[in-house]
């Protein structure tokens, strides 16, 4: 019976893992692209993408690992079904039970990474995460300065370039700043031969003080142009960024939900206490929906899945948007749209039994 053990689990994971790495890819790209597109505004430094993106992989990886191993389940004993496995092996003495008893012995894996993942991994890279965008936050293009490139920032409207950068970024020498106006109707030109960075210590703003330089401003519709030579010259970059605090609940530790008696908190805990529930349920439901004839084909049941498998998510969604919003208590939580589902595979099973196709 190990071998058949070891059979089953095989087929089933490979499935998952060709699922779950379909499904990260398609996820972490969107995710990828929403930060580049930051990169390049200006917002962040390309260099912390993939530092952002390894801290962020936690976070992909508790919700696809549910759909993957709930699709690989259909997938791997869809193909045994259709090629008369499942027939050889209820003839060697393998149940329904003890096929059931397997496959969630196999799930058993998953629901611990899962669980790692949202109570303790996942919250900790959020964590890093919000750091990581914090330290963003309070640099400016100053600092995200390269010497010898021109450089967009303030989402196109000012373009710099400088032709030396000292090491501590404090230090500019050979400027050029090239800014529309805020109505675009305008493109003002300043060179200077060099710069430094000034932060108000009331205010926080930010300013850069260029000496030695020309201030060129040109008018679309109009010939003439306006020149002005200057000593010292001084740009504001913008007002000071408070660090944002990590007060939000999808920062906070597992333990500290557990201890905060708000709704939000306790909706944010269920949440996380229950993806690895979900697992438990995904599996069970996986094996009667596995059940197909040579008539249905492998795939005939897998979009009716996807569905029930989206509604079971929207119904988990909002059972925690109700709880965080007070309508729903938190002693009835979400615990009723698991055992909604665990109902629903227990009677599937049932059916599928009692229809005994095989």
């Amino acid at each position: 019976m190990s071998i058949i053990f070891r059979y089953l689990i095989r087929q089933i994971m490979i499935s998952m893992v060709a699922v779950s790495g379909i499904l990260l890819l398609v996820f972490m790209s969107g995710r990828f692209l929403k930060y580049l597109d930051s990169a390049a505004q200006g917002s962040i430094s390309a260099g912390v993408l993939l530092e952002i993106m390894a801290f962020r992989f936690p976070g992909f990886l508790e919700l696809i690992l549910p759909l993957g191993l709930f699709i690989g389940i259909l997938l791997a004993y869809g193909r045994m079904y259709l090629e008369s496995e499942m027939t050889v092996l209820s003839a060697c003495g393998v149940s329904d039970k003890a096929l059931l008893g397997k496959t969630l012995l196999g799930s058993l894996p998953v629901m611990i990474i899962v669980g790692a993942m949202s109570l303790y991994v996942s919250p900790w890279g959020m964590n890093q995460v919000q750091e990581i965008l914090n330290e963003q936050r309070k640099a400016t293009e100053f600092e995200m300065l390269a010497p010898g490139r021109f450089q967009d920032f303030s989402s196109g409207g000012r373009v710099t370039y400088t032709e030396a950068l000292s090491e501590d970024k404090r230090q500019l020498q050979g400027v050029f700043i090239a800014e529309y106006a805020p109505d675009g109707r305008g493109l003002t030109i300043i060179t200077a031969d060099s710069g430094s960075q000034l932060i108000d210590p009331e205010t926080g703003s930010r300013f850069l003080i260029l000496e030695d330089g020309e201030r060129y401003g040109v008018t679309p519709g109009r010939q003439d142009a306006e020149r002005l030579t200057f000593e010292r010259y001084t740009l504001r970059l913008g007002l000071s960024r408070d660090r944002q605090e990590l007060n939000s609940l999808e920062y906070a530790t597992t333990t500290e939900l557990w201890n905060d008696p708000d709704p939000r908190a306790q909706a944010q805990f269920q949440w996380r206490a229950g993806l690895p529930v979900m697992v438990f349920i995904l599996a069970l439901l996986a094996q009667p929906l596995s059940r197909v004839n040579p008539r249905q084909g492998r795939f005939g049941k897998l979009l009716p899945a996807v569905f029930l498998y989206v509604a079971y998510l929207s119904l988990l969604l909002a059972a925690v948007d109700a709880i965080g919003g007070g309508s729903l208590a938190v002693a009835v939580g979400v615990w009723p749209v698991h055992g909604l589902f665990l109902g629903l595979g227990l009677l599937l099973l049932w059916h599928s039994q009692r229809k005994g196709v095989r």
